[in-house]
């Protein structure tokens, strides 16, 4: 079979796992022929791992010649990592262009833009994958399969707690992720992925929208009011604090962020406690399903441990998902300050809450029972090689509906827009009236 031509749009950090499975264990079915990105040191370092590794170099384009890319290197699929902002833009200019698309989380940032993609994808007949890595994560697999197998009878609510600790919390805070316009807050940009599994779980739709939350940890007036005094605008400097990232220590980080700068000025280290940060460091939400169900939800970004909590009540019993990716981040244990734990595997210091899961189901007028999780080594307990199986060999016949579209997309950003407009206004917000024709039918 010949090779699927592909684009990369978007050259960071999180590009290297496509490139990577590309020039890697997908090298007979893929080939990357195109990067299209405004930075050229970031482009060129993802050009260089292609040539390392014995393929010949993409050709090298700005965002304004996205379609000349497709065209002329006849690219069949584009596979998006830019700014959260800019997804839906280049989503539509490449389905227009004839390509299918492979996109990050989240989908877009708001209802306008995630409505031009419907019309887009109705309109090209194109089709649009959702890299929702965390639905492959055999923890949130094995709970796909108990409620699926109907164990706890008919889900009445779920309570769903989930915190990022003070080297990966923090990090959203120090790039373009700080900024609203940009990510949509971690409301978007984190919890479309959690938003993602509950509807999953469920196999049902969210309905109605209530969110509380604000910033409260990070940002200058929190700083100010804790009386942390003066701080560097960005963390790569000598005598740095544990809440700084200094580029200068990570290879990767350099490369592509610090070595970069002259080109367009982003700064990847900024000082978590600076000024101009929009989003929120705590949120709750409830949120209404369709099926009758309703979540709790809630997420901390400044705790000192990360993972979450699952509760998931039914008709007759519950089920619970404990997961501890990283059990403390402690002064001096040597942890990388950016790091997301469930993406590495978690393997931090040893602690009374040591990294680990555990599904435990208990039925009405019963024992609790523990349901083995089959994990593997690599990124999400493994789950990052089954979704690229999945995105470049193309998914088979899944009885856990794992594989995700551009709808499901639709349907993960909608709590997290609709919980940004409650947020603005203090009221709770039905999706039907986002303006989104998936969501109002």
């Amino acid at each position: 079979m010949p090779r699927l031509r592909y684009a990369l749009a978007g050259a960071g950090a999180r590009a290297q796992m496509y490139v990577g499975a590309i020039v890697g264990a997908h090298r007979e079915r893929a080939e990357l022929v195109a990067i299209c990105e405004p930075n050229p040191v970031r482009a060129a370092f993802h050009a260089r791992t292609v040539v390392d590794a014995g393929e010949p170099a993409p050709r090298i384009g700005a965002p304004d010649e996205l379609e000349t890319l497709i065209r002329e290197e006849r690219v069949d699929r584009v596979i998006i990592c830019s700014r959260d902002d800019l997804h839906a833009e280049l989503i539509v200019r490449s389905l227009e262009a004839g390509a299918d698309v492979i996109v990050e989380k989240p989908l877009t940032i708001d209802a306008p833009s995630a409505a031009r993609i419907e019309e887009a994808v109705e309109r090209t007949g194109r089709n649009v994958v959702l890299t929702f890595n965390y639905r492959y994560s055999p923890r949130n697999s094995a709970l796909r399969q108990v409620l699926q197998d109907g164990e706890i009878g008919e889900i009445t609510s779920i309570d769903f707690h989930w915190m990022l600790d003070t080297n990966h919390g923090a990090d959203y805070f120090r790039r373009w992720h700080r900024e609203k316009e940009h990510s949509g807050g971690l409301l978007v940009h984190k919890a479309s992925h959690h938003f993602d599994l509950v509807n999953w779980w469920l196999r049902s739709e969210p309905t109605r929208i209530f969110a509380s939350g604000g910033l409260r940890f990070y940002g200058a007036e929190n700083a100010a009011a804790r009386g942390l005094g003066e701080r560097p605008a960005r963390g790569s400097h000598d005598g740095g604090d544990l809440f700084e990232l200094d580029l200068r220590k990570d290879s990767q980080l350099s490369a592509l962020y610090l070595d970069a700068e002259e080109h367009d000025g982003y700064l990847r280290d900024r000082d978590v406690f600076g000024e101009g940060i929009t989003i929120e460091d705590n949120l709750a939400l409830v949120v209404d399903y369709a099926s009758g169900a309703t979540l709790s939800y809630s997420l901390n970004a400044h705790s000192p441990w990360e993972g979450y909590r699952v509760a998931v009540n039914g008709t007759l019993g519950r089920a619970e998902l404990d997961v501890v990716e990283r059990g403390a981040v402690l002064a001096g244990d040597g942890l990388h300050p950016a790091i997301d734990p469930s993406l590495a595997g978690a393997d931090g210091p040893s602690s009374l809450r040591p990294e680990g899961e555990r599904l435990i189901v208990q039925k009405h007028w019963g024992e609790a029972y523990e349901v083995p999780i089959a994990g593997d080594a690599g990124g999400h307990g493994g789950g990052d090689v089954l979704l690229l199986n999945d995105v470049f060999v193309g998914p088979g016949d899944d009885p856990l509906s794992r594989p995700a579209d551009w709808s499901d997309g639709i349907r993960s950003i909608a709590v997290g827009i609709a919980g940004n407009r409650s947020l603005e206004t203090g009221l709770p917000v039905r999706v039907e009236d986002l303006g989104i024709h998936l969501l109002a039918r």
